[in-house]
């Protein structure tokens, strides 16, 4: 068979525990509001109608947000998922129906085609990836028993029926009082039978609290540059002690590689640079250990619930030569920052006898960070 398809997307709740002032999928997510992304996922041929289910204080703000997408109506929600849900399938002629949480916008073409490809097959599709954690049974704050995690699924949206086989079991619902399911699948499994599952992903996770909303990647970029001339035999870089005519001319210890990488890392957690926490105006940073100063920064970050994911390193340098020494250069910047080494990259590279560097005045770091949220 094949059908026409509609989908539901709910969007009446209102999202209290992400603590907002407004419904949670009116603000902004990576520059633009969740709800226009999750509409977005679904804006293409194989959907010729969406419902969008809408609470009477956001009706007319979902309306004109809603407005960009010709296939689209609103129409209003009801106290409860179900009851929103119901209200939407009433609004849809189509002959397939995927009903989905508008607080879901990173779901993927591949996963919606998954869907309406297992309710052309089966009746039914509901989206599930494995159960990666232990789940257990609790009552009084103690645990009651421990399921076979191997026979649990994690159920997401969307969740897709036929269209007049789902509007019978909800309407059956509400014939027997029951308002509050918290899904489409138990309301299928309780009127009409067990539902088939297919492939969900685990992207398309459900934005619930506020540090949902602020997962994604931030980079930073730093660069520094050290002059030869300081009376010494070596130079650190990455806290490794490198042969050298002399060593790099600075406040601290005159490690340039740290110092670039800490002014990455504050800039892409939107902090001051590294002259506004360690000055040079300071005797407390006289000769300081760069890598004790790296430590601090990394506190500052961890405090912001920021954590590294991976570090790109150039060093321009016509002298020493560096070779040698990067694997233990990636080696101590792992430890530091609590990543992979294979997460550290470090190229080295002349100047072609151009420029400072390329005189041998100098030398030069640039560095690339990307940070996550914890």
């Amino acid at each position: 068979m094949s059908g026409t398809v509609g989908v539901i997307i709910c969007a009446a709740g209102k999202g209290f525990r992400a603590g907002f002032e407004k419904n949670k999928l009116l603000v902004p997510l990576q520059g633009e509001r969740v709800l226009k992304k999750t509409l977005s996922a679904f804006d293409y041929p194989a959907v010729s109608q969406i419902v969008v289910t809408a609470s009477q204080a956001d009706i007319q703000e979902i309306t004109e947000l809603c407005r960009t997408f010709p296939r689209t109506r609103v129409v209003l929600g009801g106290e409860t998922r179900t009851q929103s849900v119901y209200n939407g399938l009433r609004a849809l002629n189509t002959d397939i129906v995927l009903i989905h949480d508008g607080a879901r916008p990173f779901v993927t073409k591949k996963t919606i085609d998954g869907c309406i490809q297992s309710v052309i097959s089966y009746g039914s599709g509901v989206c599930a990836v494995d159960c990666l954690d232990t789940i257990a049974v609790c009552a009084d704050g103690c645990i009651q028993s421990v399921p076979n995690r191997n026979s649990l699924q994690q159920i997401q949206t969307p969740q897709g029926f036929l269209r007049e086989t789902i509007t019978l079991a909800y309407e059956k619902a509400f014939q027997d009082g029951a308002h509050t399911f918290t899904d489409d699948s138990s309301v299928y499994a309780a009127y009409v039978g067990a539902p088939r599952l297919c492939a969900g992903a685990r992207e398309n996770i459900k934005l619930t609290y506020a540090e949902d909303f602020d997962k994604t990647p931030r980079c930073g970029f730093g660069v520094d540059t050290h002059a030869f001339g300081k009376q010494q035999d070596y130079i650190l870089l990455a806290g490794v002690k490198i042969p050298s005519d002399s060593g790099l001319i600075a406040h601290s210890d005159g490690d340039v590689l740290v110092h670039a990488l800490m002014d990455a890392l504050l800039s892409a957690a939107g902090l001051k640079d590294i002259g506004f926490y360690f000055p040079d105006s300071s005797p407390k940073w006289k000769d300081a250990n760069s890598m004790e100063m790296l430590k601090q920064v990394l506190s500052l970050l961890d405090e912001r619930g920021y954590q590294t994911q991976n570090v790109s390193i150039a060093v321009q340098a016509e002298k020493p030569r560096l070779a040698k020494y990067i694997d233990e250069m990636k080696i101590r910047l792992a430890q530091a920052l609590r990543i992979d080494p294979t997460a550290v990259g470090i190229t080295a590279g002349t100047n072609e006898g151009l420029g400072y560097v390329g005189e041998g005045k100098g030398i030069t770091v640039n560095a690339y960070v990307l940070l996550q949220r914890k």
